[in-house]
């Protein structure tokens, strides 16, 4: 089988134990969405998206066309960086999602804001260095406003927890989970350790795999927070995060490769993404 990796970082710890595993018997390429040759003209059996650039999935889009199979989609990755069609799609599905506001600049809406209690601020587009901050009152917000003016956010209220964010990931059916200390917290974001799955609340594993069905994903993240005895409130989903330190990560990861490769769903239940 050939398997592409549609990525900058080849080296990325979760994808080079997988092109370990695979290579004995499989060919790995590496396609770098910023190289200018673009779509190979006989395409690998399947490709590994990890890349959320606008090139990474144009290059996507392109081989999809010509019948290849990628892991995720460019639609299923693209969803997942638009957090207001985020919420929308997550809250319409019924999932335990956080309620969002969208503006389309944070300074417009500063200007007539008054907050009565504390509000997360995140950028709308889900990217590396966005904003995502928590705002406790208007002097707060407008020193906020003057550093990212011009910046489309949304905006959920904050909800109290313990400043822990389970880090939960997904391999087709395969769940892993952390914990990791929020970077809302007062000490900042702190370090990830790993949580045995048994030692989830009852029914958030299965809750993943429903979130993976509602985005349409294979490989992805959903970080949760719990509110108290269990309760979990959905506050991201991430297409091909880093899952790193995660064992059995890699040989999952290889096994979907192959399962796709093959014409073989990576999941046991069907997608529901529409949009």
């Amino acid at each position: 089988m050939r398997v592409g990796l549609i990525t900058p970082e080849p080296g990325h710890p979760l994808l080079a134990a997988a092109t370990a595993l695979l290579e004995p018997e499989h060919t790995v390429e590496v396609l770098d969405p910023a190289a200018p040759d673009g779509a190979p003209t006989r395409p690998a059996d399947v490709y590994l998206l990890k890349s959320r650039t606008e090139r990474a999935l144009r290059l996507a889009r392109e081989l999809e066309a010509r019948g290849a199979a990628v892991v995720n989609s460019a639609a299923a990755t693209a969803r997942c960086q638009d957090r207001t069609l985020m919420a929308e799609l997550a809250l319409a599905a019924g999932l335990p999602f956080a309620a969002t506001r969208t503006h389309d600049s944070l300074a417009a809406w500063a200007s007539g804001a008054a907050l009565a209690s504390p509000v997360v601020v995140k950028s709308r587009s889900s990217r590396r260095g966005d904003l995502v901050a928590r705002v406790d009152d208007d002097g707060g917000l407008r020193q906020l406003a003057q550093a990212w003016p011009h910046e489309p956010v949304v905006v959920q209220e904050f909800a109290p927890n313990s400043g822990w964010d389970h880090k939960l990931w997904a391999i087709g059916d395969q769940v892993f989970c952390a914990l990791r200390r929020s970077e809302l917290s007062p000490e900042g974001r702190g370090p990830t350790r790993s949580l045995p799955l048994d030692e989830l609340p009852v029914g958030w594993a299965d809750l993943v795999r429903e979130t993976g069905a509602v985005f349409a994903l294979e490989v992805y993240g959903v970080d949760i927070i719990d509110l108290g005895d269990g309760k979990p409130l959905i506050v991201d989903v991430n297409a091909f995060p880093g899952i790193r330190g995660q064992a059995g990560a890699p040989e999952a990861l290889a096994a979907l490769a192959l399962r796709r490769a093959t014409g073989r769903t990576g999941r046991t239940r069907r997608t529901r993404a529409t949009r």
